[in-house]
């Protein structure tokens, strides 16, 4: 992505040759790119995305908000905190000999990123081939990667209208905005069709849905200037103003809306889709989390401990049982919880019962289960004292948004679902 804001004009050259002169001080050239996002110290060590950095970027037709997510396995968590607040998602996959396979291989990132985006609603993808000038750009790999990639996309739930592939060289800034100089010769050779900032350009926004009630779900909470409290997230259904009054839930407090910063510029309002940062004030910060959901208040979001979704179940090893002990990811808050019910079988196409407390669920079934938030330390061993922190959910019907979860499991995404009206 670093390459791409450079092109685009949002990466002044001043900071480019800084980038560049720091990464090769510390070994790490390769990544001088990807430090236009990644600016903490230990991302730029190891040289890996850890959590999501967010910039924006122009096209002719659209103003585009990019969250930049971790692609490593161990930091999943974060990269569904992003995916909760996009529309459309920007795959790259890497295409150099043996790589791609790594990935998309089961139990591969390619494949269960796939999946987490489409399970937290995004319906378009971008799918960007990079590295292919490490195979000289050889059109039979290219089209090799999306044979494999198409019916697995598909059999996911993107519809193929609303997936487009692109081959680049973002190292070299191939295919990024435009196919000029030497480094594209070979690409030209045989591609003809759109870059990927012409495919950012088509992408359809959705619909906004603003004569709902507010959510705003926050992602992240800090210190702002001043006495304001800061808080991020995305405006989840309604439009928030400044000097707005807001309920904090869960909890009984109230907050202030002080100012609203959207794009790198100061606003009075946003509306649903927006991903925004808000300060705050007449707020103690001991009440503001990641998962607190601010709302009118007389249009409170229900609280839950105990509920039943409906799921389906993912390409899994072990089935899962009552009882089964999970964390369940709601926006971008995760919690311990446990599958205490299997209610039902279901069939996937109609969503009729197939069979009544059936005894486990097995991979690629839709089922009914009850679902039980757990205290934070019920995972240490010892009797818990304290009870389960209810969680802020609606009904899918209401607000998709606020309606969908992931399950997960030992590390692996076992389960997405969404929470019925019945």
């Amino acid at each position: 992505m670093g390459r791409l804001l450079y092109e685009l004009g949002r990466v002044d050259e001043k900071k480019r040759a800084a980038n560049e002169r720091a990464s090769s001080k510390i070994g790490k050239s390769s990544f001088s790119w990807a430090w236009q996002l990644d600016g903490t110290a230990e991302e730029r060590e190891r040289g890996i995305t850890m959590d999501i950095a967010m910039q924006s970027l122009t096209t002719p037709r659209r103003q585009i908000t990019i969250l930049d997510a971790p692609g490593h396995k161990d930091f999943i968590p974060n990269m569904i905190s992003g995916a909760s607040q996009a529309d459309c998602a920007l795959l790259v996959v890497d295409a150099a000999t043996g790589e791609f396979e790594a990935g998309f291989e089961r139990g591969g990132q390619t494949r269960e990123h796939l999946l987490l985006v489409r399970s937290l609603g995004v319906g378009q993808v971008v799918v960007a081939i990079n590295k292919l000038d490490q195979v000289q750009w050889e059109k039979d790999r290219y089209n090799e990667i999306c044979d494999l990639l198409r019916p697995f996309l598909l059999q996911s739930g993107f519809q193929p209208s609303k997936t487009k592939f692109v081959p680049v060289g973002a190292m070299s800034g191939v295919n990024l905005v435009n196919r000029d100089g030497t480094d594209a010769s070979l690409l030209s050779k045989w591609y003809k069709g759109p870059t990927l900032v012409d495919l950012l350009d088509r992408l359809e926004p959705p619909i906004r849905d603003i004569t709902s009630p507010l959510r705003f779900p926050i992602s992240n909470v800090f210190k702002g200037t001043g006495s304001g409290i800061g808080v991020s997230g995305r405006v989840c259904g309604g439009v928030i103003q400044v000097g707005e009054r807001l309920r904090m839930l869960p909890g009984d407090e109230t907050c202030v809306v002080k100012s609203i910063d959207l794009e790198d510029a100061n606003v009075q309002w946003a509306a649903d889709g927006s991903n925004v940062t808000l300060y705050l004030t007449s707020v103690d910060p001991v009440h503001l989390s990641v998962g607190t959901v601010l709302c009118p208040p007389e249009h409170l979001v229900p609280l839950a401990t105990v509920f039943s979704a409906r799921v389906l179940v993912f390409d899994i090893q072990v089935p899962i049982t009552a009882g089964t002990s999970v964390e369940l990811f709601h926006q971008s808050q995760n919690i311990p919880a446990s599958i205490s019910k299997l209610v039902s079988s279901l069939d996937r196409a109609t969503g009729n019962v197939l069979k009544q407390n059936p005894r486990l669920l097995t991979k690629a079934l839709a089922a009914e289960v009850q679902i039980t938030l757990r205290s934070a330390n019920y995972s240490t061993g010892a009797a818990s004292t304290t009870k389960a922190r209810p969680i802020p959910l609606e009904t899918f019907s209401t607000n998709k948004e606020m309606g969908r979860i992931l399950i997960r499991r030992g590390g692996e995404t076992i389960a997405a679902g969404l929470f019925p009206s019945t």
